[in-house]
């Protein structure tokens, strides 16, 4: 039988149990009280945030605010409905590629394509929502990036993951809010940018298959939006490129998230801050490893021109304007249809040749 360990006894193990360590790479940065704290406290967490993301563009987050149970019954949740019958989970497949909802089964992605590296078929499967509203001029919910969520009868399986995704979202925001004094902008300055934001939110499972050679749990790529949330079992698996150009083994610590940034934020500070490249590799055998990451991409009418203050005579504009939701689009194109991905690339020759 296979090993779903809960996220404390997954703590408690974390020394003990052949896990990589911790990666120093990677900073821990406390946000607790973000939003009633003096200045003199907001400025250093601003500046923690924007060190870690000029040079790894991955951090750890504590002080968050989600609690525990909360996690723990999304996961719970997560659980059952991977363990349920294949030809149920099918049925919650979407019926194009270019939605974002509903089951995504093994191998039926491959990243890597989003950065225009033919891979075989990544070696997870996947649970997709999204926020449950249509934002202002978007008439038509059968539009990809809008579709209507796509729920199991299973019981307790919406309310939990939608009161995670909730606390996701929050977090996100507040990161938002970090990332705009981080970056000597007004206060609250990317709320018109992502007032009605492009959110999703995917329960993963991996699973090393039997007798599989061939694939990785999830291949090279990087992020697409503005900021991920990601909650990860503490299991060996997440990788990210430091800035060296060497993997680096990632694994949270107890009670923290991972965030990370994608290319749009990337454009839009005109590289100041990194889109890491990371992947996953199979977890150890007999072992399911899990995630849940909430993708926080903007509005999708955002017209997204590199950023005043990250711009002089040394450092002029790389990127053209974009729009949040074409860009999107784009990225998601690729990993869905095993073809080149046509979005602007922001890894400028980070990719590694392994």
């Amino acid at each position: 039988m296979l090993s779903v360990p809960s996220t404390a006894e997954l703590a408690r193990k974390l020394p003990k149990v052949g896990v990589a360590s911790v990666a120093p790479i990677v900073p821990v940065v406390d946000i607790t009280g973000w939003d009633g704290a003096p200045a003199g406290t907001r400025q250093r967490i601003a500046r923690a945030v924007d060190d870690a993301c000029r040079s790894v563009g991955f951090l750890q987050i504590t002080g968050h605010g989600i609690a525990a149970p909360i996690i723990e019954r999304a996961l719970s949740a997560s659980d059952r409905f991977f363990a349920s019958p294949l030809e149920d989970k099918l049925d919650l497949r979407p019926d194009r590629p270019e939605i974002n909802r509903g089951y995504a089964p093994l191998g039926s992605e491959a990243l890597a394509y989003s950065l225009g590296v033919e891979r075989p078929p990544d070696q997870f499967e996947a649970f997709n929502i999204g926020a449950s509203s249509l934002p202002p001029g978007v008439p038509d919910p059968s539009l990809p990036l809008f579709a209507p969520n796509l729920w199991p009868s299973q019981p307790g399986y919406r309310e939990a993951l939608w009161d995670y995704f909730q606390g996701a979202v929050q977090v996100s925001r507040t990161l938002l809010d970090i990332f705009a004094v981080a970056l000597d902008l007004p206060a609250g300055w990317f709320g018109s940018f992502t007032d009605h934001s492009t959110l999703t939110m995917r329960s993963i499972r991996y699973e090393r298959q039997p007798g599989s050679s061939e694939g990785l749990g999830m291949s090279e790529h990087t992020d697409y939006g503005i900021v991920t949330v990601l909650y990860a079992d503490a299991i060996a698996g997440l990788q990210i490129i430091g800035p060296e150009g060497g993997w680096h083994d990632v694994v949270a610590l107890p009670g923290a998230l991972l965030v990370n940034l994608g290319d749009l934020l990337a454009q839009w500070t005109n590289d100041r801050w990194r889109s890491t490249i990371h992947r996953v590799q199979p977890p150890p055998p007999g072992t399911v490893r899990r995630s849940m990451a909430m993708f926080n991409d903007g509005n999708h009418d955002a017209l997204i021109e590199v950023l005043p203050s990250c711009v002089d005579t040394d450092h002029p504009p790389r990127y053209p304007p974009v729009t949040a939701g074409d860009h999107l689009a784009a990225k998601l194109s690729g990993p869905r249809s095993a073809t080149r991905a046509d979005a602007t690339d922001t890894t400028a020759g980070r990719l590694p040749a392994d």
